[in-house]
């Protein structure tokens, strides 16, 4: 049976290249049968990506059966996964974020989780020699991810391994990295063909703080103010996406790439204690500034409050 390789829902550019990049490695170098897969559509910088170097969108799934075998990469949440996601069969999990748990496996199974930006990073080292044959355009998926959650190197999460990655892969395409990130990252931005809903869902991850459940969004953008001019309907349209998606509420966090912080939208009293408690802002309107604050993963999410 074939081997389903996927990330998680709402994919952005890792969970999109990522499962292409394993998917290419176990088929043509390990020789097991398998292929890519999306939990949704890719947001607008994953296809662009596809689109420049020229790589088939992988088939949206929206669930597996029992016992498809399955390697998730970029996630290790069963809340970001397929429903039946404990009755597939796991093969392995390649991923960068905390452990979560409440995934379970038919037998012992290859965990990789590692401290480092990009899901496509570990790949790389996992790889190996192999990369010789990889080719340009699997490659150049590769330098997107890197690319793509690093946000250029800015984030916070970036570590030297990521650097290294990415400079390397530009080496061997000729790519200038400054000029194709911004290219990645106009592509990102343009966000006008998105209802309100489909951006507070486009790039989100469910959590739950003291009993609070949330949906956290964010748009990494370099023009914040195409979607801040959108606030207002951004945020009468939170309390129907977070009643069909089974949150309290959702926290959107604009993230402005260039000027390296991020705005989050102020809708109610919740949101603002939020913000208050959780990065020690003042909170005088319906958007506050969080200067410095790029990551979901290491600046958000572990600091949440209610």
């Amino acid at each position: 049976m074939t081997t389903l390789v996927f990330g998680h829902k709402s994919p952005d550019t890792d969970s999109t290249g990522s499962p292409i990049i394993w998917a290419w490695y176990l088929s043509e170098v390990m020789g097991v049968d398998a292929r890519p897969a999306l939990l949704g559509e890719p947001n607008t910088e994953a296809l662009f990506m596809l689109d420049h170097w020229k790589l088939d969108k992988p088939e949206i799934i929206k669930d597996v059966a029992d016992d498809q075998p399955v390697v998730i990469v970029d996630t290790n949440n069963p809340a970001e996964l397929p429903d039946n996601i404990n009755n597939a069969d796991i093969k392995a999990v390649i991923d960068h974020h905390a452990l979560v748990g409440g995934l379970k496996t038919k037998g012992p199974v290859h965990i990789v989780i590692e401290p480092v930006a990009c899901t496509a990073t570990i790949m790389w080292k996992a790889i190996g020699k192999h990369m010789a044959q990889m080719p340009e355009s699997i490659k150049g998926a590769m330098l997107t991810c890197i690319l793509s959650d690093t946000l250029e190197f800015r984030s916070p999460t970036t570590t030297q391994e990521d650097k290294a990655i990415a400079w390397s892969l530009a080496e061997s395409l000729d790519i200038d990295i400054p000029a194709y990130a911004a290219a990645m990252f106009a592509a990102k931005s343009d966000v006008s063909s998105f209802s309100e809903a489909e951006l507070l869902r486009m790039d989100s991850k469910e959590y739950e703080v003291d009993g609070k459940q949330f949906r956290v969004s964010v748009l990494e953008t370099t023009s914040p103010a195409a979607v801040l001019d959108r606030k207002d309907a951004l945020m009468a349209a939170m309390p129907d996406v977070a009643s069909e998606d089974g949150a309290d509420q959702v926290l959107l966090f604009v993230v402005d790439i260039l000027n390296e912080e991020a705005t989050m939208l102020i809708p109610n009293e919740l949101t603002k204690t939020v913000a208050e408690k959780s990065f020690g802002a003042t909170v005088t309107g319906d958007t506050v500034v969080l200067p410095g604050v790029m990551s979901r993963k290491k600046q958000i999410i572990p600091n949440l409050k209610v």
